[in-house]
């Protein structure tokens, strides 16, 4: 049987990670990129941990036998079918039973796949070791306050072939009202540590980053300590547009693509209570409250902007020691133009080998 340590995974060019844990082990935090062929079910797995609790192990290999034997032509076959995209790794909580008996099973069948040793427990394990240690010295920290477009920003630059870490992708969640509107349920700790990892692989040639100002907290992740110290201490771009197409964009991105979903205006009513609660101006925060009633978004942004997230905005930079530098910009692509030309007079240059415009 073919075994592979979790450092030499990322050795291979083009691996397909086969992930046959159940479904909600899936969920809760996977290899990025990994596909999910489960051997059991939430349920099956539920049933086989019950009696492995209540009968010992043997009687719960016996019923995983039962279980498992339908299956095997159908999820070989599955396995099979990703065969001529690169090397097979299987894998599955702690590089076990499961892992080794779908190896074993694909071996029969004349398929040749490597057992991830100690599993998913192992890469976590690799992972959270190793993320310190590949966060570049130097960051440029992105500024502006909510609606200048600084997630689109660095999607530009990125395109330019700037070094990014996109925080808010990688947590599934945007730090505003708008949480997770567009992005499903917000991702956890696991999966933002996920993503963070192959986001720091990708950006291993550079000595600096870009990303956005954020709190430590983005959602349900919290960001490490490294990543936060280095952002405090790094290069600010302060970046200033228009009210008006600050809410043109805001509009644009939260608003027409998701206005008519069933669960959008109650996903919002509940974001406002919480704001709500923080305008101490009654007249302003009655105001908010009758605007989400009427489901009028148009006029309920720019009162947003100016009386909670502004202020707020501006205390939050007090933690950063940096040299600010402000840019003027009309709109994203305005901004990247002339955050280039800020990037260029730091020494601040594109990466190799990162696609450029």
């Amino acid at each position: 049987m073919k075994e592979l340590a979790v450092e030499k995974l990322f050795e291979i060019d083009n691996p397909v990670i086969i992930d046959i844990r159940s479904p909600i082990e899936y969920k809760d935090g996977a290899i990025p990129g990994a596909i999910n062929v489960p051997l059991f079910s939430d349920a099956e797995r539920q049933e086989i941990g019950t009696i492995y609790k209540q009968k010992g192990q043997n009687a719960a290999k016996w019923r995983a036998m039962e279980i498992v034997s339908p299956k095997i032509p159908e999820m070989l076959d599955t396995i099979k079918s990703y065969q001529d995209k690169g090397e097979l790794v299987i894998h599955c909580w702690r590089g076990g039973m499961r892992s080794k008996s779908v190896v074993t099973f694909l071996e029969f069948a004349g398929i040749y796949a490597w057992k991830l040793i100690g599993g998913y427990k192992a890469y976590r394990h690799y992972i959270l070791e190793e993320i310190e240690g590949k966060i570049p010295n130097k960051a440029v920290v992105l500024h502006g306050m909510t609606g200048v477009g600084k997630t689109e920003i660095l999607k530009i630059l990125k395109r330019k072939g700037y070094p990014i870490l996109d925080l808010e992708e990688m947590a599934g969640h945007r730090g505003s009202i708008f949480g997770t509107i567009g992005l499903g349920e917000g991702h956890n700790q696991k999966i933002f540590d996920s993503l963070l990892f192959k986001g720091l692989q990708e950006i291993a040639d550079a000595d600096y980053f870009l990303v956005e100002a954020e709190s430590k907290r983005i959602g349900k992740a919290v960001q490490p300590e490294k990543l936060m110290d280095v952002k405090f201490k790094g290069v600010n771009i302060y970046i200033h547009t228009p009210l008006e197409q600050r809410v043109k964009l805001l509009v644009e991105e939260y608003v027409l693509p998701y206005q008519h979903e069933p669960w959008y205006h109650e996903k919002i009513s509940l974001s406002m209570e919480r704001v709500a609660k923080r305008v101490k101006n009654m007249e302003i925060r009655g105001r908010m409250e009758q605007l989400v009633k009427d489901h009028n978004y148009q006029e309920l942004i720019p009162i947003l902007l100016e009386h909670y997230y502004d202020p707020r905005y501006d205390y939050a930079r007090q933690d950063y020691q940096g040299e600010f530098f402000d840019v003027f910009a009309e709109d994203p692509e305005d901004a990247a133009v002339k955050i280039v030309v800020k990037l260029e007079e730091q020494g601040f240059k594109p990466i190799e080998g990162v696609p450029q415009l």
